[in-house]
C-alpha cells in the first residue's frame, strides 16, 4: 500500500504537465505537423521563388516539412485574411511585403487589422528599386528627366505592375519628393506587361524592383537613371542612388517579411525567429537571393519587425491617401 505522502508526490507528478504554462508546453511540441507558408502572390514570381527557398530550408532544419501555399487575390486581402483567421499556433505563415504596409489604405473596408491580427516573426530582406526610361526619352540624368517633366508637364506617362502596388506608391514618392511633377499613371499587371512598352515607347519611364530591369539595362534597351537604396547596386555600380542623382532623402524598397497570427504563443514566434535568421544567413541562401537583387537580413528579431512594418505604414499610407491610389 501507498503512504500518504507517496499518494501526493504521485499526484503532484500526474498534475505537472497541467502546471506547465501553456506557451512552453506549445514550445516543445511544435511543429507538430506541416507548417503552411502562405504566399498571397502567384507561383514563379518575385515573391514567390523566395519564399520557396526559405521554406526548403526551414524543412531541413525544423522537425516538420514547411509548404508554400499560394493564396492570390484582392491585392492580397484573401491569403492575408487566411492567415489572420488561422489557428493561433505557428503552423500557418504569412509571407508577405511592403502590400501588408500598404492594404490598409488602399482597402478601407479589411476583414482584418494589418497590424493588430498578426503577430510579426522575420523580416527576411529588401529589394531596390531602379528608375528607366525610354532610350528615347531625351534625358540622360534624373535632373535632366525632372526637368523635362517639369518642361511638359501631363505630357509623358509611366507605367507600373498595377495601382496600388509597390512600384506605383515609389513612383509617387519620387514624382512628389521632385517637387510635383505632373506624370500620367498607366497600370499594368505586372512587370512582364508594362516592359514591352517601356521598350517600344508608349510609356517614358518605370520603376521597377532591380531583378527585373538588370537584364534590360545591361544589354542597353533602356536607360538605368537611379537606384532607390541608401547604396549603389553591385550588379549596376555606374548607376548613382536617388540621393546622389539630386532627390535628396528619397529610399524605396519592396520587403519580404514573415507574419503569423497574432496570439501565436512568444516561444514558438522565437523559434520561429531564430530558424528564419539562421537560414537567412547561409551562404547559398544569401547568394540565391543577391542574384534576384535582394538584400538578406539575418538580424531582425519580432520586435524589429514589428517596427519596419509600423514605420512603413507611417511612410507610405499619406503617400497613397495624397495620390488618390485606389485598388484596381
Amino acid at each position: 500500500m501507498l503512504h500518504r505522502r507517496n499518494l501526493l508526490a504521485l499526484g503532484t507528478a500526474l498534475a505537472a504537465p497541467a502546471l506547465i504554462p501553456a506557451a512552453a508546453r506549445a514550445q516543445a511540441t511544435f511543429p507538430r505537423e506541416p507548417i503552411r507558408l502562405v504566399v498571397p502572390f502567384s507561383p514563379g514570381g518575385p515573391t514567390d521563388i523566395p519564399a520557396r527557398l526559405i521554406a526548403d530550408e526551414l524543412s531541413k532544419m525544423l522537425p516538420q516539412r514547411v509548404i508554400v501555399e499560394n493564396r492570390t487575390g484582392a491585392g492580397t486581402v484573401i491569403g492575408a485574411d487566411a492567415v489572420a483567421k488561422a489557428a493561433k499556433d505557428g503552423h500557418t505563415l504569412l509571407y508577405t511585403t511592403i502590400a501588408q504596409a500598404a492594404i490598409r489604405a488602399i482597402y478601407p473596408s479589411l476583414p482584418f487589422d494589418p497590424v493588430k491580427d498578426f503577430q510579426p516573426v522575420a523580416l527576411t530582406g529588401t529589394i531596390p528599386m531602379l528608375l528607366m526610361v525610354n532610350k528615347d526619352v531625351p534625358a540622360n540624368s534624373l535632373q535632366e528627366l525632372i526637368a523635362l517633366f517639369k518642361k511638359e508637364p501631363g505630357e509623358y506617362d509611366y507605367a507600373s505592375t498595377g495601382s496600388g502596388a509597390a512600384l506605383h506608391l515609389a513612383s509617387e514618392l519620387f514624382l512628389k519628393q521632385a517637387g510635383g511633377l505632373k506624370v500620367n499613371h498607366i497600370p499594368y499587371r505586372g512587370s512582364a506587361a508594362a516592359m514591352p512598352d517601356v521598350l517600344n515607347g508608349t510609356v517614358a519611364m518605370m520603376l521597377d524592383v532591380a531583378n527585373s530591369g538588370l537584364p534590360f539595362v545591361r544589354e542597353g534597351s533602356v536607360k538605368a537613371l537611379a537606384i532607390s537604396s541608401k547604396q549603389r547596386l553591385p550588379q549596376l555600380p555606374d548607376v548613382p542612388t536617388f540621393d546622389e542623382a539630386g532627390v535628396p532623402g528619397y529610399e524605396a524598397y519592396t520587403w519580404h517579411m514573415v507574419l503569423a497570427p497574432a496570439g501565436t504563443p512568444q516561444p514558438v514566434v522565437a523559434q520561429l525567429n531564430e530558424a528564419i535568421n539562421k537560414v537567412m544567413a547561409m551562404d547559398s541562401v544569401k547568394a540565391r537571393l543577391s542574384d534576384l537583387t535582394m538584400t538578406t537580413r539575418s538580424d531582425s528579431t519580432p520586435d524589429s519587425t514589428r517596427k519596419w512594418l509600423t514605420d512603413e505604414i507611417a511612410k507610405w499610407e499619406p503617400v497613397i491617401k495624397e495620390a488618390g491610389i485606389k485598388a484596381d
